[in-house]
């Protein structure tokens, strides 16, 4: 029986922080490569995407990011945002964008279905009344080329009416129809979001047609998928690329195998690499320190995360759907938390004592993104324990657990 090469948590730690831009020798100067490292930024929380990206920028700015999430100079933005993995929200490079919505997206005809049937139970809509609003809806956009659904809702009187959600429960709530009919629109890759109403963390997105994504074979999409996901976040287990990718346990190893991975022995059971990645020793991970914001891609990279988070800082950093906050990273492990208060500083807190060495480079860090977001106040979507009470702290700045 042959053993397996074994992979430690520490060469696991030294691969994420290269891979990941987490150290100042691999930042990257544009947005759209530090997309491309990641595969995708998570774009739930709009602030999200610029800060994951400032903080693995040299030289971060809003307008290198917004160039790419936006400019269509050249037809098209090199940053597509769509709705993908576990139907989550994610900015993708452009030219990989059709494999990943090829290899996620499922049927888009349930959706239209189910929207449908809400709409006929809640507004009395039929087939004929539905595709007339879309038909209206897309005629608008065309016309205006952006615009928001408050926008949209005022030319259309279809859109405006309300459907109320959740009747005679406490949490009653109402909501236009634009809502359901964009939705459908967007997860059919008719539409996009382009740039938001207000400033860069507003999720008051306007609308505007988008250029139709080829569909892939599904196997073919799967396949390249889970290549670049081994690429950037290997070695993984499994049940890391089934949980990233939302795909059944089936489908999961079917990719897996047609990748070729490689079979290594992680202290998590069999875990797998590319071929190529096999002899690529990465040796001790070079001093780095990070901030990453709630739901970055690497801190939400992997099922299992003992190699790089404790687990008893678990509960101080996730909200109670999963959600992770707000985090301080060094030498490819989480060491911490940051917030910001509410007069703009930035406050933080050791979760284990890291040494003088990462105390100075976090505080460099600080310094890095206070500049960047040169007074704008950021609020994550999803508020957890640790970030609420560092974001109330006043100013003295926490520092060991």
């Amino acid at each position: 029986m042959s053993v397996l090469p074994r992979v430690t948590a520490a060469q696991r730690r030294a691969r994420l922080v290269r891979r990941h831009l987490l150290a100042s020798s691999v930042r990257e100067r544009t947005a759209e490569a530090v997309a491309e490292a990641l595969i995708g930024l998570h774009a739930t929380d709009p602030a999200t995407v610029f800060l994951a990206t400032a903080a693995r920028m040299h030289r971060p700015s809003v307008a290198a990011v917004e160039r790419p999430l936006y400019d269509t100079a050249a037809g098209a933005p090199a940053l597509e945002r769509i709705r993908c993995m576990r139907r989550t929200m994610f900015v993708l490079p452009a030219p990989l964008a059709p494999a990943v919505r090829s290899a996620t997206v499922r049927d888009t005809r349930r959706h239209r279905a189910d929207t449908m049937a809400r709409l006929r139970d809640t507004l009395g809509w039929d087939e004929r009344g539905y595709t007339a609003a879309e038909q209206a809806t897309l005629a608008a956009l065309t016309a205006r080329g952006e615009a928001t659904a408050a926008q949209l809702a005022a030319d259309i009187p279809a859109l405006r009416e309300q459907i109320v959600l959740s009747p005679g429960k406490p949490y009653e709530s109402r909501q236009r129809a634009s809502a359901s009919v964009l939705g459908v629109l967007a997860a059919e890759g008719r539409i996009r979001r382009a740039r938001p109403a207000g400033s860069w963390t507003s999720a008051q997105f306007r609308w505007a047609p988008a250029r139709p994504l080829p569909h892939l074979p599904v196997a073919e999409a799967r396949t390249t998928l889970a290549r670049h996901y081994l690429a950037a976040f290997g070695p993984v287990t499994v049940d890391d690329l089934k949980w990233w990718t939302g795909w059944n346990l089936t489908d999961t190893r079917t990719a897996l195998a047609a990748t070729g991975a490689q079979a290594v022995e992680l202290d998590e059971g069999t875990g797998y690499l590319l071929p190529e990645d096999l002899d690529a020793a990465p040796g001790r991970p070079e001093p780095g320190a990070a901030l990453l914001p709630g739901l970055d891609p690497t801190a939400m990279g992997w099922r299992h995360r003992d190699w790089y988070l404790d687990p008893d800082h678990t509960k101080a950093l996730f909200d109670r759907n999963g959600n992770i906050g707000p985090t301080i990273w060094w030498h490819g492990r989480i060491i911490g938390a940051w917030a910001q208060h509410p007069d703009g500083h930035i406050n933080h807190h050791f979760l284990t004592d890291p040494g003088q060495e990462a105390r100075t480079a976090v505080d460099d860090e600080i310094t890095r993104l206070t500049t960047f977001l040169a007074g704008t106040r950021v609020t994550p979507c999803y508020r957890t324990p640790l970030e609420r009470d560092l974001a109330s702290n006043g100013r003295r700045t926490a520092r060991n657990g």
